[in-house]
Formats: structure tokens, C-alpha cells, sequence
């Protein structure tokens, strides 16, 4: 992965390799700025005396996830044509994954809570709706998406110098999903419907074959409830099998075809009517989030669904989040697109409530006033040197505090409890999120090292722990 470098005013520069910024920190021409996403800082650079290249930032919005891609754009020259086309160079790949989901639990709980204690414990007069909100006014879930993707686009635009923003203007069609047959203006008979009934069946029922589980195979889509026996178009009828499970099941009922597997049948049939809610929220977001990205006041370029799935199984790249980012807009060729993946989860600053409910909604338990442990927060990226014990070792991951002193720490993969406050080292204060790295995608070459291993040079650990106090 690419290193964000500033220069000693603190201006964006070109991103660096890992091995140059190793080097950098080891002459003492460069301090640790920040270490999860790694941002170091020059002492003896202006951005005036650098040369910058054309960096672009691409987007590709999502209901749960967001993938961001920082590339180069590059040009080369069709032999055929002659025309000069334009290219990208993959320096970073991004997923956001957003809570909205939780927000929304979170905002019913809280009303459930208002509403009792208005009825129960004591009298106030109901409050009516008599609140204005205004014309572009978003549901808190939904905002939320907006916010926390411009978070990461204005970060990253104070790392690297991004020129140009490309963003993915999802839509998903609600009328011609629900009723593809629907008579009029014919536009659901084009490739729009179809790309968005196939990609929508695609995200739900998670890319696989509903009958045996198969992947990574040509799949068809299959009615439940075959037409031959009555069944509809719509997308509520609509799952995916691969070619033998379709041939198999033909016209008979799917009760009949998976009589000998229950736990499938009721699966199946549950998730067919599950409503259109990630469509319905992206559809809500996708103006909101354009409005926001032309107010950074770097050109943005708008492109479909279907040019960027062009643009991905063209060349064979894999399916991800990141790499559909990469695929964004306009581009003919790609390079170095090989690289792993910063997975950032969303994961809040913490919560008001100082006690927890039982299941009749009256307090239990207590929480403490005090966010910090010791000098520690839940949520800090931290390092923990145990000497001896059954978790004698290096555990480097997010921490969640105890009153008591004893740590736990989500490492990659796995949770150690019971560290003491004794054994950790501040690394990177929280701030909401939580970082771990996702591998490369299967069959493609590995490119770059592990997102944390300058953790592990003795050089570097001392200037972190200096940058970090």
C-alpha cells in the first residue's frame, strides 16, 4: 500500500512506497504522522519544491459498504484509432463499512424508552409533530452514509493532492424491480432493468447458487415458482441457481425439488420477501451525496452501474467493493491493482448512557463516568508487550477497557483478553473507527507488505511512540 507523505507545513504530497518511507524515517527526514492509515511528514520539504502527478479519488457508494480507490491517472494511445485514453494506477484501496443499521436500532430503543416514561413513570403532555425538518432532510441512518463517506473523502484530500473525484451514481429502479412487466414508457426494456434486476438478485442472494452454494460459476436466474405454474417476474419470485440445479428443478415446485432439505427451503423462501431496503437507501442518498462531493470544489465525474461492471470483467478483475472504486468512470486500462485492502468500520465515539436496561426497560447495572482507563480509551489502536504467561507476546489491535485494569484486544482474527494496562503502549488515539486489512483476492498476486509491520522496526516504534506522546 501507498504512504500518504506530507511536507513540513503539513501539505499534501505524492504517496510514497513502503520501502521509501522506511528509509525516510530511518535518516531522520521524516516523522510518523499518523500510523493507521500510515502518514508520515518530511521535515525538510515544501510542496512548492515537489512535483505532483494527476491523483483521482473514486467512489463506489453502497448501503453497507463504500469503496474508495486513490489512483493515478495515466494516459497511453490506442494504436488502433490513435485517440489518447485514460488509465488508472491503483496507490490505495478503501472499504467503509457503515452502521446505519445500528443507528436506526439505537434511535427506536431510545424512543421505546421516551415513550415510557412518558406513559409509566410519570405524566407529560405528548409531544405532536409539529416539527419542521427541511426539503433534503435525511432520516439519521441515511445521513449518516453522506457524512461519514465525506469524512473519508475530505481525509484523504488532505493526504494526497486528488485533482478530480469519480463517483458511481447508483440507482436502482424500485418500479422495475417490483414489476418488470409493466407497460408504458419502455425504458425498463433496455439494459438498464436488466442489469439492475441481475446485480440486485446478485447482492442478495450473496453471489452463490441457492441450491447447492456453488460460486464462482455462471448463474442463471431461476423462478421460484416456475411460470409454467403461474409464477411472475417479479423480483420477490427471482433467485439464482447455477446451470445443473436449473435444468434439475425444471418446472416442479421448489417445496417438491427440496423436500429432502428443509432448513434450505425455509431459507429460501424467507429471504424472497425480504423488502428493497438497501435499494431504498441508496436511492435516498446518491443526490445527497453528489451535492456534497461538488461542494469539495474539485471536478467530479459521474458514471453508471453498468460502465463500471464493463469496466471491471473486461480485464477479470475480481468482485470486491475496492476494486469496483477502481473501476469507476472512465478508464481503458488498469495497473497494480494488486494490493490489499483497509477495511474501516465504523464503529462510533462511545454513548451518553451511563446504564444498561433488562428487558423491562428499567436500569441495570452501572457504567462508569469515566472514558479513560489508566490513559486508554476503548477504541485505541494499541501494543501490548506480554513477557510471560499464556499470552506472552506482541498483541497489536484495538483495545476496549475495564475499570479493573485488564484489557481486551481485538487483534486480526481473534480477541485476547485479560491484557493489563501495565503491558500497553499507546499507538493511535481512537477516532471512531476501526481499521484491520483485508487480504488480496484469490488468484491474484500478492503486492505489499502488512498494513502494520513498520510496527515492528525498532526505529520506527521510537518515533511513534514520540508522535503519539
Amino acid at each position: 500500500m501507498a504512504v500518504f507523505v506530507l511536507d513540513k507545513s503539513g501539505k499534501a504530497l505524492m504517496p510514497c512506497s513502503e520501502k521509501r518511507a522506511r528509509r525516510l524515517l530511518a535518516r531522520g527526514r521524516a516523522r510518523v504522522h499518523r500510523v493507521v492509515p500510515f502518514v508520515i511528514r518530511l521535515v525538510d520539504r515544501h510542496v512548492e519544491s515537489s512535483t505532483l502527478q494527476p491523483l483521482r479519488l473514486k467512489l463506489d457508494p453502497g448501503s453497507k459498504t463504500t469503496g474508495l480507490a486513490l489512483v493515478r491517472d495515466t494516459e497511453h494511445v490506442d494504436a488502433s484509432t490513435g485517440e489518447i485514453q485514460r488509465g488508472a494506477a491503483v496507490l490505495n484501496l478503501f472499504e467503509l463499512v457503515h452502521r446505519g443499521r445500528q443507528i436506526s436500532e439505537a434511535l427506536t430503543a431510545r424512543r421505546a424508552m421516551r415513550r415510557r416514561r412518558r406513559g409509566n413513570l410519570r405524566y407529560r403532555a405528548p409531544r405532536f409533530l409539529n416539527r419542521m425538518r427541511l426539503t433534503e432532510w435525511l432520516a439519521p441512518s441515511l445521513q449518516h452514509r453522506v457524512d461519514t463517506t465525506m469524512a473519508w473523502v475530505n481525509r484523504l484530500m488532505r493526504w494526497a493532492p486528488v485533482l478530480a473525484v469519480s463517483s458511481e451514481l447508483v440507482r436502482f429502479d424500485m418500479q422495475a424491480l417490483e414489476k418488470p412487466e409493466i407497460s408504458g414508457v419502455e425504458y425498463q426494456q433496455g439494459t438498464l432493468a436488466g442489469y439492475e434486476v441481475r446485480e440486485y438478485l446478485l447482492a442478495k442472494w450473496g453471489r452463490t447458487c441457492v441450491y447447492c452454494d456453488a460460486h464462482d460459476v455462471p448463474l442463471q436466474i431461476e423462478h421460484i415458482v416456475a411460470k409454467a405454474l403461474g409464477g411472475s417476474n417479479r423480483v420477490s419470485n427471482l433467485t439464482l441457481g447455477c446451470a445443473p440445479c436449473n435444468t434439475r428443478k425444471g418446472a416442479l415446485p421448489v417445496q417438491v425439488f427440496l423436500a429432502k432439505d428443509p432448513t434450505r427451503l425455509a431459507r429460501i423462501l424467507a429471504q424472497a420477501k425480504r423488502p428493497l431496503k438497501d435499494a431504498a437507501a441508496v436511492n435516498a442518498t446518491r443526490w445527497a451525496l453528489v451535492q456534497v462531493l461538488k461542494a469539495t470544489g474539485v471536478p467530479v465525474e459521474l458514471a453508471s452501474g453498468g460502465r463500471t461492471k464493463f469496466n471491471r470483467t473486461r480485464p477479470g478483475i475480481p468482485k470486491s467493493h475496492a476494486l469496483d472504486a477502481v473501476c469507476v468512470g472512465e478508464v481503458t486500462a488498469l495497473g497494480a491493482w494488486q494490493k490489499p485492502t483497509l477495511l474501516v468500520k465504523c464503529m462510533g465515539r462511545g454513548s451518553y448512557q451511563r446504564t444498561r436496561l433488562d428487558k423491562y426497560g428499567f436500569p441495570r447495572g452501572y457504567l462508569t463516568r469515566s472514558r479513560r482507563v489508566h490513559g486508554f480509551q476503548t477504541g485505541d489502536l494499541v501494543r501490548a508487550d506480554v513477557p510471560a504467561g499464556k499470552k506472552a507476546g506482541i498483541h497489536v489491535g484495538r483495545v476496549a477497557v475495564r475499570a479493573t485494569g485488564s484489557f481486551n484486544i481485538q487483534c486480526a482474527g481473534e480477541v485476547v483478553q485479560g491484557i493489563s494496562h501495565r503491558h500497553c503502549r499507546l499507538i493511535q488515539r481512537s477516532d471512531g473507527y476501526g481499521y484491520s486489512r483485508i487480504a488480496l483476492p484469490e488468484g491474484a498476486a500478492r503486492a505489499g507488505t502488512a498494513l502494520l509491520s513498520a510496527l515492528s522496526l525498532p526505529a520506527v516504534n521510537d518515533r511513534v511512540s514520540r508522535a503519539t506522546g
